[in-house]
């Protein structure tokens, strides 16, 4: 019994034990006191077997008949000496490297040792770890490989896996095999390790050649660097004193070759490979604390200023590691074919001559009637309207032109005309006159059009045809924004997809994001099947495509801190809008761990505008109105559209921030002049029929036609492809309502915010105590940041507000920042 008992005690007591955990022991190897001692333990392994190894290859021969013996009997037996210079111990390693391994390639090991212990140690990187490794192993296999096929009789050059790796290669290719299968692989060892391209095989067999003679008379570049150096010491020896003049002789000989030896060291660095990171000497870390005499450890900690890059620096990254392309993470990803549009065959339009000299007849006969000459008339026809410019005789007035609207559109039968008196930059007078046959502007035409597919725009978009049957291709981050409005049923969805459509086949998933918002629910529910690749939407949010009110004011705050989140990152690179930052990314001059990533576009897309502004009102109309004051420059871009464009719908401020604008077909004037601050809309004949509206232009196209089956074969191809593992985030934000803060008593620690430690400890981390910090660190909205900050000033943790000065941190570290939380909780 006593014995089960003292079993059963000696278990728990092993169970009790505390166990050593994988980040205990990687804190324990970044203790800079342990890292010397291991450094030290590396170095001393190296210089041992080095040691050895150089003695081996002078005494193998006397002690060859101890290692013969067991390792046990020669280590015990004090009166076995050996010839040796490390003694028995390094006649049996060195026997094991060089015989039994790896032959005279057994030197590579006390190598790497010696040069990872130096830089554990004492901060010296002779050579970059990892290439050290790698190149190391390479050649402990290709070396003994290669003594062993040239000189198969040495033992001590091969060693034995050197004769078992030759006979391997041999029984499977042969001795030519094997020398092709050495010289390829010594090759493309060499093409990795100094990258190897074709322009510095040719620079380098191109040094050989003879220079020209007028090559050989002009001065080298360093010749010049020389005067000018001297130059500027010549004016430096005018301006001291006569005393100094030995002092700056002297100087000049001992400088006099620097800009030649600079140059040389130029030139090298352009005809070898530049190293990589690892070749720069790491930070150095703080010291470990020191001990003073009465006991207590002090330690001094410098933070020192981040260096910049400099311009060679920018150079060297780029062609290590070539600019950065953000399509990697999805690099098969393919755009959408033109088989998944449907054909409709040739579109080419049929010109009805009897129709077109009858309305030439009616048009001229109807101003004649009002005794209005003209002196020339102009046809030209488009896939839905045909456009006769006019030319006036002298002496008529534009403006009875203009009012003979209606009888114009009276004698031609016409479902309705408008005149554009005059025409901009023609000096015509234009009546657009409907087709009897229109036709329809298939999007597979238009994709396929030379004008989309070499275009350079950032956002290309092919809206249709004009009335002259040209293709028409527009920038969206050039509009900025695009306002589009119509009655039911007249284009404004199908305008939505073709849109959306123009994109999906021009940009990569990596390059746009799009916010749908879909209060009807119906319309762009097509487009969830490629929310991993193109979608953003709110963290901890279930459906991409946006149709709660509720949800829509969360995201429109979301993206109004993602648009400040964004300018404070083009304020830190220095840049002013979107296309000179990713540029500046993509050439590696911005530094991924200081915050700065690649933006993609953000296109936020609102199907039904009224509906909101009747269920939100200014809770919608403030944040869209920021946007489209602020969000062009960082790449936000907005297109909203509404059936009804009254004016308590599309107020006076978002008309302001729209420039562009496209009206379908409306039932009125006054709705016209709304949505366009003209006249013309009323008189549109529906179908896809519609005015664009940019600046003082007023162009008319007849939409694109895309159906909803070929929208679902499009969403259908992209969706089963490689998608990202979840839509893009754009940051938390969280109204009064749904933060479960409200009313809460900030000196109470029980009712404190859930992200109240997390605050805390950054605050405590980074020294630094503000409400956009915790906005841009944290994802969260200003008012919740905001009462967090309140938290942490009533907890001691940062001082009172102090005007424009920073909030004082009174924690000094994290211990004690653990200790304060510690005891609230004991309290608790």
């Amino acid at each position: 019994m006593a014995t089960k008992k003292q079993s059963k005690s000696r278990t728990k007591a092993k169970s009790n034990r505390p166990k050593l955990s994988t980040a205990q022991i990687g804190e324990a190897f970044r203790n800079p006191t342990y890292q010397m001692v291991f450094g030290i333990f590396l170095v001393s392994t190296a210089l041992f077997l080095g040691g050895s190894f150089f003695s081996y290859l002078l005494h193998w021969t006397q002690d060859q008949s101890l290692v013969g013996q067991t390792y046990g009997e020669v280590l015990a037996r004090p009166e076995i000496q050996a010839q040796n210079a490390l003694g028995k111990l390094g006649a049996g390693m060195a026997h094991q490297f060089i015989h039994l391994w790896f032959g005279i390639a057994a030197f590579l090991v006390p190598w790497f040792l010696l040069i990872s212990g130096l830089r554990l140690s004492l901060r010296v990187s002779l050579q970059p770890l990892r290439r050290s490794f790698a190149s190391s192993l390479f050649l402990l296999i290709w070396i003994p490989s290669l003594f062993a096929f040239v000189a198969p009789q040495s033992s001590y050059l091969s060693g034995a896996s050197g004769h078992f790796y030759a006979a391997w290669l041999g029984s499977l290719a042969g001795p030519i095999g094997t020398l092709i299968v050495l010289l390829a692989s010594m090759l493309i060892y060499l093409a990795i390790r100094f990258r190897w391209t074709a322009d510095k095989v040719k620079g380098f067999f191109g040094k050989f050649k003879r220079p020209e003679k007028k090559e050989l008379q002009d001065p080298e570049p360093h010749l010049e660097v020389k005067d000018d150096y001297s130059e500027s010491l010549a004016s430096k020896k005018q301006e001291e004193e006569p005393d100094h003049q030995e002092d700056i002789e002297s100087l000049e000989e001992e400088t006099k070759e620097e800009p030649s030896l600079e140059f040389e060291l130029e030139t090298q660095a352009e005809e070898e490979a530049q190293a990589s990171e690892d070749d720069k000497p790491s930070a150095p870390e703080p010291e470990a604390p020191s001990e003073e005499e009465d006991g207590t450890y002090f330690e001094i900690e410098q933070k020192e200023e981040e260096e910049a890059l400099s311009a060679s620096e920018v150079n060297r990254k780029v062609k290590e590691f070539g600019p950065y392309d953000p399509t990697l993470d999805l690099s098969k990803f393919k755009l959408p074919t033109l088989d998944l549009l449907k054909d409709y065959g040739s579109t080419n339009i049929t010109i009805n001559e009897e129709e077109l000299a009858s309305n030439k007849n009616k048009i001229v006969e109807t101003l004649n009637n009002y005794k209005i000459e003209i002196s020339k008339i102009k046809a030209t026809i488009g896939p839905t309207v045909t456009l006769y410019e006019i030319v006036p005789a002298p002496g008529v007035r534009i403006s009875r032109i203009k009012n003979l609207e209606d009888d114009i559109a009276l004698s031609l039968s016409a479902l309705g005309i408008r005149i554009i008196a005059p025409i901009p930059g023609r000096g015509t007078i234009g009546i657009e006159v409907p087709s009897t046959n229109p036709q329809m502007v298939p999007m597979r035409n238009l994709v396929a059009g030379e004008k989309f597919q070499e275009s350079k725009m950032e956002l290309p978009i092919v809206f249709g045809k004009t009335i002259s049957n040209e293709t028409y291709v527009t920038d969206l981050a050039k509009m900025p924004h695009l306002l589009m409005a119509g009655a039911t049923g007249q284009g404004k969805s199908v305008g939505l997809n073709v849109i959306l459509t123009s994109l999906l086949y021009r940009k990569h998933p990596s390059q746009v994001k799009f916010v749908l918002v879909d209060p009807k629910k119906v319309e762009l529910t097509l487009f969830n099947k490629i929310e991993r690749h193109y979608l953003a939407k709110l963290p901890d949010t279930e459906e991409a495509i946006i149709t709660d009110t509720t949800k829509v004011i969360n995201t429109l705050n979301s993206l109004c801190i993602e648009m400040d989140d964004r300018y404070e990152l083009l304020k830190n690179a220095m840049v002013r809008n979107i296309k000179e930052y990713n540029a500046k990314f993509i050439a590696r001059k911005l530094n991924p761990e200081e915050g700065h990533r690649y933006l993609p576009y953000i296109v936020l897309v609102i199907d039904e505008f009224a509906d909101l502004i009747m269920t939100a009102g200014k809770e919608v109309e403030t944040p869209i109105a920021r946007l489209a004051q602020l969000a062009r420059a960082i790449g936000i871009h907005l297109i909203v559209a509404t059936q009804r464009p009254s004016v308590n719908v599309i107020t006076g401020i978002i008309k302001a921030n729209f420039p562009a604008r496209v009206a379908f077909r409306v039932t009125s004037k006054i709705d016209s002049r709304t949505i366009l601050d003209a006249g013309g809309a009323e008189q549109l004949i529906g179908k896809g029929d519609m005015l664009l509206s940019q600046g003082s232009d007023l162009i008319r196209l007849q939409c694109a036609f895309v159906d909803t089956p070929e929208v679902e074969k499009i969403t259908d191809y992209i969706g089963g492809q490689k998608a990202y593992p979840e839509a893009y985030k754009l940051p938390e934000y969280k109204g009064a309502d749904e933060d479960g803060n409200t009313g809460i008593d900030i000196l109470d620690p029980s009712e404190r915010d859930a992200l109240f430690e997390d605050a805390a400890r950054l605050v405590v981390q980074s020294q630094q105590g503000s409400t956009s910090m915790l906005q841009r660190k944290l994802k969260l909205g200003y008012n919740r940041a905001g009462r967090i900050v309140d938290q942490l000033e009533a907890a001691g943790i940062i001082g009172p507000f102090e005007g424009s000065k920073a909030r004082e941190v009174l924690i000094p570290d994290e211990y004690a920042l653990e200790q304060l939380l510690n005891h609230e909780k004991n309290k608790e």
